[in-house]
């Protein structure tokens, strides 16, 4: 196999670098290490030449929209976030890395790029609900009906206020006031030893972002329009409690929880009895395993009955643990609430959300795609 250099293959391709990497994390082109610059890659001139011959012949429009859709090609430029060579990046910076000692609060300074964040004022306890995700979801929603627009701000004032939403959104989430990082803030509302706190703010670190995905894209459309940071961060959230994003932690827990008690083979059984697909298993952009499940679980160490029950799901699809697996092994191991794994991801999440909404505003740009209608 012939392997060439990144700029050759942009060349060939004439496509621009996030592109590139969106080829290769898919599997379309394959790509190793250049033993001469281990900080580079080689990428197969055959796997390119295939990609180019198939764009040449001739797919229509309609086909190219409608295979961007759903993990396709690209549809916008982002300095924020990718997948590159199976690992995740947070400005050019790995993510993984990051996580062994950033706090979330340093994390969302980096995806928003503003430098060091000032101190966020204490928010007042918000009203909504019993738990702390109608509590959330409630504080987003009350700010977004006063805060002002998004729309032409300059990104400094942006991140000087989502500083705030996520001080704000945390409070909300413990539905106690406090100091502190936020990591620190959930240890103590969830009576965590500091093992079990660091644990928490790596996976925070690690959900902060994840480039396009459907809460993603429903803030940034929200921020397009030019709507208050809170509407965008709410919009993501909103988003997020769909059982097939935020809330597939929430079947993997199930599942974790039933393997544990009743084995692993018998939970296993129950969802083929039942024609339910064994959750959290396999990520679409990681062919070779979710680099964040696989460190968050690696810091664990979990026990061997949850271990095993990890691997009973992962032998059965074929395909190793994603993050929402990790995230309910974490809440089992940790002995956290039901609602912790979506309250991790939504929390991290939040930084995410905050900078792909600041990069929309900063882009001028209102999101409005074209709907092909059929005829019945």
């Amino acid at each position: 196999m012939l392997w060439i250099g990144r700029e050759e293959a942009l060349g060939a391709l004439g496509v621009k670098p996030q592109t590139l990497y969106a080829y290769v994390s898919r599997g379309l082109i394959a790509a190793r290490p250049d033993t001469d610059d281990p900080r580079s890659s080689l990428y197969s001139s055959s796997d390119i030449a295939t990609l180019v011959k198939r764009r040449r012949s001739g797919r229509g429009r309609e086909a190219i929209a409608q295979g961007a859709i759903s993990w396709g090609e690209p549809v916008m430029e982002t300095a924020i976030t990718t997948v590159r060579n199976g690992r995740l990046i947070y400005r050019g910076k790995d993510a993984v890395r990051l996580s062994a000692d950033a706090t979330l609060e340093e994390a969302a300074a980096l995806l928003w790029n503003a430098g060091a964040l000032p101190p966020a004022r204490a928010a007042e306890l918000p009203s909504g609900g019993p738990t702390g995700k109608a509590r959330a979801l409630a504080f987003l929603a009350a700010r977004a009906a006063q805060d002002t627009p998004s729309f032409a701000r300059h990104p400094t004032s942006l991140a000087r206020e989502g500083s705030e939403l996520l001080a704000g959104f945390c409070t909300a989430v413990t539905g106690t006031t406090g100091r502190g990082f936020f990591h620190q803030r959930l240890a103590r509302h969830w009576g965590l030893s500091p093992g079990g706190t660091d644990l928490v703010r790596r996976a925070l670190v690690l959900v902060a972002d994840h480039e396009l995905n459907p809460s993603t894209f429903a803030a940034r459309v929200a921020a397009s329009t030019g709507a208050p940071l809170a509407a965008c961060a709410l919009a993501g959230c909103a988003t997020l409690t769909g059982p097939l994003h935020g809330e597939a932690s929430q079947r993997a827990l199930i599942y974790l929880k039933r393997a544990l008690e009743d084995g692993p083979e018998t939970a296993l059984a129950g969802l083929a009895d039942s024609g339910e697909p064994i959750p959290a298993t396999g990520h679409t952009l990681y062919p070779e395993g979710d680099p964040r499940a696989g460190a968050l679980l690696r810091w664990m160490k979990p026990g061997g009955d949850l271990k095993r029950a990890i691997r009973a799901a992962e032998n059965h699809t074929g395909a190793r643990a994603n993050i929402d697996m990790a995230l309910a092994a974490l809440s089992v191991q940790l002995e956290l609430p039901e609602d912790a794994p979506f309250l991790i991801f939504a929390s991290g999440r939040m930084a995410g959300w905050i900078a792909h909404a600041i990069e929309q505003v900063s882009s001028g740009k209102t999101i409005r795609p074209r709907a092909n209608y059929m005829e019945d």
